[in-house]
């Protein structure tokens, strides 16, 4: 069922905790002591926030109960919070262009491939799992790859700071969401051949915004419509892409077809952007269950 739209999502107004100065201080750390012995300080900061953090706490709990069914054990949630950290530290390297350090394996990149060849640009869509960034430096590595993020920037602006001051150019790369021109700007980057990444998990926090609920890891959860139809207005291709940490210094890339809407009618519209969206939250689950600890949603996804 359709729902209207209703309070402002959650995700929107929940600030990101930590000091400025605090995730300077650790970039600055990270880049001037490596990777091996700033990870040492993932340990104190998960333990902090797993004791400081009631709300993601809890979220982190409620959601690795329905991922890995069971009742998560303090292994299991530390787990989560120390995967979410990897993924954060990590940014700081992907974003300054260090990417030979990682062991990053991608699959099925002939799909990714195949649309960059075509040159009309598409919708490459992921979600709060893993890690997005590596996909924007493995762009900076690929001839030929012209790749745009559409952000919600205020819930991040924090740590997107810092990481801007880490590679300014990335800045150029980014569509802000929340003003008068980001609609143009996402059809003006498509027909350069770009490749618009989008967290579609979110959606787009536009007012007006619709809603599906979705069976989601065992219970109804509600997934936004927004990201399918401007792929669906536009009429491009819609390709999902999962990053997922698997510890250490590896990941796994993940590429699929998720939808074609590049001959699309009017009238088929609801139709295919409803039968997208569930499969790509059919694919979500799927990748929550291969690598659970790389959800990081940390509020009540279902409520």
């Amino acid at each position: 069922m359709i729902e209207q739209p209703s309070n402002t999502p959650a995700w929107t107004i929940r600030h990101e905790r930590g000091n400025t100065l605090a995730i300077r201080l650790i970039a600055w750390i990270a880049l001037n002591f490596g990777r091996p012995a700033t990870r040492l300080l993932l340990y104190p900061i998960c333990l902090y926030f797993m004791i400081f953090s009631a709300t993601s706490r809890s979220a982190s709990r409620a959601y690795l109960r329905r991922a890995v069914g069971r009742v998560p054990s303090f292994v299991d949630r530390y787990k989560h919070y120390h995967a979410f950290a990897s993924c954060v530290l990590d940014r700081i390297y992907f974003l300054n262009n260090q990417i030979d350090i990682f062991d990053v394996k991608v699959h099925n990149e002939d799909i990714a491939t195949a649309e960059i060849a075509r040159g009309r640009g598409c919708f490459l869509f992921g979600a709060h799992i893993g890690s997005f960034e590596v996909l924007r430096a493995l762009g900076h590595r690929q001839a030929g790859l012209k790749l745009s993020l559409v952000m919600y920037e205020e819930n991040a602006r924090k740590i997107q700071s810092v990481l801007y001051a880490i590679n300014p150019t990335l800045a150029l790369e980014v569509i802000a969401l929340g003003h008068p021109g980001s609609m143009m700007a996402v059809e003006e980057r498509l027909d350069q051949g770009h490749l618009i990444g989008i967290l579609a998990d979110r959606g787009l926090s536009l007012q007006g915004e619709e809603h599906l609920a979705i069976e989601f890891l065992g219970d109804k959860a509600r997934f936004p419509l927004g990201p399918f139809r401007l792929a669906a207005v536009l009429k491009r291709s819609v390709l999902l892409m999962v990053a997922v940490y698997r510890g250490g210094r590896r990941y796994d890339v993940y590429f699929e077809r998720l939808a074609d809407f590049t001959q699309l009618t009017r009238a088929a519209r609801p139709e295919e952007v409803e039968n997208a969206l569930r499969f790509y939250v059919a694919r979500l689950e799927y990748y929550c269950r291969l690598a659970p600890y790389n959800w990081f949603n940390f509020y009540d996804f279902w409520q």
